[in-house]
């Protein structure tokens, strides 16, 4: 294997890990990888996860400083539980095109048209939209957190649309306002590149992210009898990961961000994992490389602060959710 983008002509790959982990201990840091980032990237790192998983184990290891390889909204979100820790991004303009469609301005004008309304953020927002809530979700733990919330309360889901309507499917809410955000990456793995994808693996399993395009697709195959319903599963990145370490099946079609491939084929050599779509690339994901993470390292650059005040409402929305149920190690 070859060494990792842009340190290749002067390092190999083992002098590249052995130097990021030499960095880590004079640094007094910890490693986290999202499970999207590169796949270099991913093994380097101390631990692998989803974004809420790894925040939470940001808070509790002895580091003194978290190096966070994801996007800008996980970042924050390990600061916001972590407030006494130092944490870097190794690319600050690491964004999310999923968090970028709601503000906090847009949370309040939002709330005030829905007096008494429960607001119910994905963790996938940013610190100032998570503080404007009043308890955040992971995609494995959106039914509990709604059903948590007493039938006869309007809800207001934000700010993904699939997720939402994923969610008013399994609780059966008809109370549920959905804000129209998406993820442009998981928006296109779209119906139709599903079905075409189905058709051509018919013994294939299929493994949905509940924030596709495609979700709706995926269960209407299964009402229709064109695919077997033990086929098909939504299922949240970790739940991914805890179903391919347990499958016998010769191939599965999986229905998320590319990166995730990594995760699922090193849990699980026998069985063959492939994309519904292999374009299916988030690029900010992809912004933190080799070059950037030795660079944060040796440098202390990427750090991310929030607020006092935003953080502290902020915590208080995580910390509901957590109250209501842990979520899995694949709550994103």
């Amino acid at each position: 294997m070859t060494a990792p983008t842009a340190v290749a002509d002067t390092m190999s790959r083992q002098e590249w890990a052995e130097e990021v982990h030499r960095l880590a201990r004079e640094r007094d840091a910890v490693i986290l990888a999202h499970n999207y980032q590169r796949p270099e990237i991913q093994d380097v790192a101390h631990h692998t996860g989803d974004s809420l998983a790894l925040s939470r184990l940001a808070a509790e290891v002895d580091a003194s400083t978290i190096v966070f390889c994801g996007v800008h909204f996980m970042a924050e979100t390990a600061k916001i539980l972590s407030p006494e820790k130092t944490v870097l991004l190794p690319d600050l303009a690491a964004g999310c095109s999923l968090a970028d469609t709601i503000t906090a301005e847009d949370v309040r004008a939002w709330r005030a048209q829905h007096p008494g309304a429960v607001v119910v953020a994905y963790v996938n927002t940013s610190a100032a939209v998570k503080a404007e809530s009043d308890v955040c979700c992971t995609s494995s733990n959106a039914a509990d957190v709604i059903r948590s919330i007493p039938e006869d309360r309007e809800i207001l889901f934000l700010p993904d649309q699939f997720l939402g309507a994923h969610v008013k499917r399994v609780t059966g809410r008809d109370n549920i306002h959905v804000w129209m955000g998406e993820c442009h990456v998981h928006a296109g793995i779209d119906g139709h590149t599903l079905r075409e994808r189905v058709a051509a693996e018919p013994e294939a399993e299929l493994y949905v992210h509940p924030e596709c395009g495609c979700a709706t697709s995926a269960l209407y195959l299964v009402g229709s009898g064109a695919v077997p319903q033990e086929r098909v599963k939504v299922l949240s990145t970790g739940g991914m990961l805890s179903a391919a370490e347990k499958s016998s099946a010769g191939k599965v079609l999986i229905a998320t961000e590319t990166g995730m491939l990594h995760q699922l084929r090193a849990a699980n050599p026998t069985t063959t994992f492939e994309p519904v779509n292999p374009r299916a690339e988030c690029h900010y994901m992809k912004m933190i490389t080799a070059d950037k993470l030795l660079a944060t390292l040796r440098h202390g650059t990427g750090e991310i602060t929030v607020d006092a005040e935003t953080a502290a409402r902020a915590r208080r929305s995580v910390e509901r959710m957590v109250a209501i149920g842990s979520p899995s190690r694949g709550g994103e």
